[in-house]
């Protein structure tokens, strides 16, 4: 009889997981949503809207033996997921990969894939009509939605607003020197080391105009903003503490084996697990590798011994549009900045349209 993998959340490491156990053993993938979603892709899908639907691979044109569960885990316990329609799906292995919330439009709010189009459309024809935007947060994704922004509508007046002394402090001076270049070459108007005294009266993706005070007493008046900060780790279905106890950051601890501490068929993968890295669908996507191979050795009776280290530096790759942006990625003589066109080439052209259209496309 073969063995039951049951893997909660269906994004990057999720995803992965699923497709690399899908011959191996009987996956069934719990996730409320349709399809995996590229979510790199909503702030292009937000100013482009027929570009939106590249973010989508339904999760049945991929997933060919296994079963989706489209449901929301409310508890786990070691030996399987009770669903929020009081479903129970019993377990051999369990891999808990459900990720982390954030701001819309950065990450859909929506599961269906028709409805996350419909709102894509909606608060693109908002952004449509205004003419200066507000982004509050100037960390990957504001910089990012400053950047699509500006690409379709360079005329359109963007600031971003952030109480952080200086852009992307983990990174190198030179990285910082360029992303300012680009910001200022476009017209991008930052405003760091300041907040506003209260939130906009209006609500954020929809046009209305307003005028907020910033820390400073400076007034910024625009005609819609959004908000690019606070990241959620999605692990309140462990509050029950039948599992572990997670950290204070709502994190689940995690051997070099990705294991969930005290268990040996029980694995956490990406933003929810407590390594000490920055949260990013690479590494989820690296983690996914890990307990994938993992699985498979137990399923042939071997010892898992794949482990998972994070990287000594920072990695990141930052787009400014399609054709500008800012990156560091590693070498063998270390961590480099790379050049606008390596950005471009690498995800500023099409988001990893087309490494997940390989990966996750039709067959």
């Amino acid at each position: 009889m073969s063995s039951t993998v049951v893997v909660v959340g269906g994004g990057y490491g999720g995803s992965a997981v699923a497709k690399a156990l899908d011959l191996e053993a009987d996956v069934v993938l719990i996730d409320p949503r349709d399809a995996f979603i590229n979510s790199a892709g909503s702030l292009r899908a937000l100013t482009q809207p027929d570009w939106a639907h590249n973010m989508f691979f339904p999760y049945h044109q991929w997933l060919r033996r296994g079963t989706v569960v489209r449901d929301r885990a409310v508890s786990v316990d070691p030996g399987g997921v009770t669903l929020a329609s009081g479903r129970r799906v019993e377990a051999d292995y369990l891999v808990l990969a459900t990720g982390s919330s954030y701001a819309y439009p950065a990450k859909p709010t929506s599961d269906a894939t028709d409805e996350v189009l419909d709102d894509l459309l909606r608060t693109h024809k908002e952004l449509a009509g205004a003419e200066r935007v507000l982004i509050l947060g100037a960390g990957p994704v504001g910089l990012e939605l400053a950047g699509e922004i500006k690409d379709v509508w360079p005329h359109k007046h963007v600031t971003i607003v952030d109480p952080a002394e200086r852009l992307l402090a983990a990174f190198p001076a030179e990285m910082h020197e360029e992303l300012r270049r680009q910001l200022d070459e476009r017209g991008i108007h930052l405003r760091l080391d300041t907040g506003l005294t209260a939130p906009p009266a209006t609500e954020p993706g929809r046009a209305a105009t307003f005028t907020a005070t910033t820390t400073g007493g400076e007034e910024i008046t625009a005609d819609i903003w959004f908000r690019a900060h606070g990241v959620r780790v999605n692990s309140d279905y462990l509050a029950d503490d039948r599992l572990t106890t997670r950290t204070p950051q709502g994190q689940v601890p995690v051997t070099e084996t990705l294991n969930v501490h005290g268990y040996d068929r029980v694995y956490a993968i990406g933003d929810i697990t407590d390594v000490a890295e920055a949260k990013m669908a690479g590494y989820a996507m690296q983690h996914a590798e890990v307990v994938a191979q993992n699985i498979i050795a137990q399923l042939r009776g071997e010892q898992p011994t794949a482990t998972y280290q994070p990287l000594p530096h920072p990695m990141i790759l930052l787009p400014l549009g399609p054709r500008g942006g800012v990156g560091q990625l590693p070498t063998p003589d270390g961590p480099a900045v790379v050049p606008i066109e390596t950005v471009s080439a690498y995800k500023g052209a099409d988001l990893f349209t087309g490494r997940f259209t390989q990966q996750f496309g039709p067959a």
